[in-house]
């Protein structure tokens, strides 16, 4: 073994002006390794997507959201959810839980006017999912203050501080008259990417988003953000101990459209990219080929001088090897260079209204690249299998008769 691959290594190596093979080697390598690149390059680009696009919605919509399943709202003192909630805090004590109330609502500023969904949230601060994307002031959630999106504040040249009048809708066709509103003052401004969120999404303490919809002491349904924590086979747990009329909906199941477009768009893609590492696989056919061809009279002589079949198949074997991983390895480099440089200075922008961000994101998973490699050296071994036949059958008489 260590003979084939010296010779193999020598082969590939060769410095011979004349020799073509080794050349047509070394672009084996080269063509081998863009392959892999744009596989690698085209997995982490769709993982960035999908990566970025989750955490986005899972900051605004949470992981898991308990609702009465007709739409009613919640008592704020129910004692059975209570109980089920403080056993499922005790089992992850990562997990933040917070009340919630959500309605439509209007906002005035001056002249304008505009439709908004308000959402109340007890505590003293956004969840850290959501405090992550302030862009102006903070995400406390202090008495009479409401945060907005950009969005929202860039339409109506709102800054931090700025009064802003919020209506409940429901009140305004009261046949009394009595009309409720309250005016905020602005306390922080978020940028998530996602317009439907930064044009609507306001937020604000879970008191008087209560008594801005007059749900008194009642809630929306309770929202549950986790950390590194399987959502699904917790919604599930939490499901199972509710009962009707409460049910789980996760923010996956909420916009299960959005991703099932995502999943049906990650196969053809990396089909197509795909086919650039099987030309490569190709090119390095050629290159084995090429090399039997052009050292026809090098085998001869080896066999000549004892070396066997076996050891002249295991030689052939040995450079498609080489070529695999030398091409694999060159081309998880490129991949990962390119991908770095993209993460670091984004310099492939993209309409931010359109795709939810405003660069290409980039997110590497590294079991992908492992069996990304693992094709890309199994093929070229494959590859060389034919040519290793070709160079098996030569015969010493043959290759050295007008020597």
């Amino acid at each position: 073994m260590k003979l084939s691959i010296h010779l193999a290594l020598r082969h590939l190596r060769s410095s011979d002006r004349a020799s073509f093979s080794s050349f047509a080697g070394k672009l084996a390598i080269i063509g081998l390794g863009v392959g892999i690149a744009a596989l690698i390059l085209t997995a982490a680009i769709y993982k960035g997507f999908e990566d970025t696009i989750s955490n986005k919605i899972a900051g605004f919509d949470g992981h898991i959201r308990i609702q009465d399943f007709l739409g009613r709202p919640i008592s704020n003192n129910s004692a059975g959810l209570d109980s089920i909630l403080f056993d499922f805090a005790l089992e992850h004590p990562d997990a933040q839980i917070k009340s919630f109330v959500q309605g439509p609502a209007m906002m005035r500023k001056g002249l304008n006017a505009e439709g908004i969904i308000l959402e109340g949230l007890n505590g003293e601060e956004l969840p850290s999912a959501l405090n992550k994307i302030i862009i102006g002031g903070n995400g406390e959630l202090s008495e009479k203050t409401i945060i907005i999106g950009k969005r929202l504040a860039d339409a109506y040249q709102l800054i931090v501080g700025d009064p802003f009048v919020v209506f409940d809708l429901g009140s305004m066709a009261d046949i009394t008259g009595m009309k409720r509103l309250t005016q905020f003052t602005i306390g922080g401004i978020f940028h998530s990417g996602l317009v439907e969120y930064d044009n609507s999404m306001v937020y604000t303490r879970i008191e008087n988003a209560q008594y801005l919809l007059n749900m008194n002491e009642e809630i929306s349904g309770i929202i549950i953000y986790l950390d590194n924590t399987d959502y699904q086979s917790a919604a599930m747990d939490i499901e199972s101990r509710l009962g009707y009329p409460y049910y789980t909906l996760t923010w996956k199941e909420k916009h299960h459209t959005l991703f099932k477009w995502l999943a049906v768009q990650k196969l053809p893609i990396l089909l197509i990219f795909g086919m650039i590492a099987l030309v490569a696989i190709v090119n390095i056919i050629s290159a084995l080929t090429m090399i039997v061809l052009e050292k026809v009279r090098s085998i001869g002589s080896l066999q000549a001088i004892g070396l066997s079949r076996r050891s002249i198949i295991s030689l052939f074997l040995v450079k498609g090897t080489i070529i695999g991983l030398v091409g694999s390895i060159f081309g998880l480099t490129l991949a990962l260079f390119f991908g770095w440089v993209q993460m670091k200075y984004h310099i492939l922008s993209i309409a931010e209204d359109i795709y939810f961000m405003d660069h290409v994101p980039v997110s590497f998973d590294f079991s992908q690249i492992l069996v990304i490699i693992f094709f890309g050296t199994t093929c070229s071994l494959l590859a060389s299998l034919w040519p290793t036949n070709i160079a098996s059958r030569v015969k010493p008489a043959d290759a050295l008769r007008y020597e």
